[in-house]
């Protein structure tokens, strides 16, 4: 239990800061899924369009650091390697 009123707000703030991380993880974590089901159905028009949308966004997650930008840019990687 916090004691003093800065440990109070910190709590506030941290409470607020895993809200928004966990949403931004799953968002990384659903596009990842969402590739993934796009290239096993062999969809090329739908993996070329949703392509630069997942760059877009496993970059901003990896920019907040939720996710390593090496292991973003890997993924990245991945992917293009398995589409062309």
């Amino acid at each position: 239990m916090p004691n003093t009123k800065s440990a109070i707000r910190r709590v506030r703030r941290v409470k607020k800061q895993t809200s928004i991380n966990k949403i931004r993880k799953s968002k990384y974590k659903s596009a990842v899924k969402h590739m993934e089901n796009l290239i096993q159905k062999g969809d090329k028009k739908k993996i070329k369009e949703y392509f630069s949308k997942f760059q877009s966004i496993l970059m901003q997650v990896a920019k907040t650091d939720i996710v390593n930008k090496k292991t973003a840019s890997r993924k990245i990687s991945k992917v293009s390697k398995k589409i062309s």
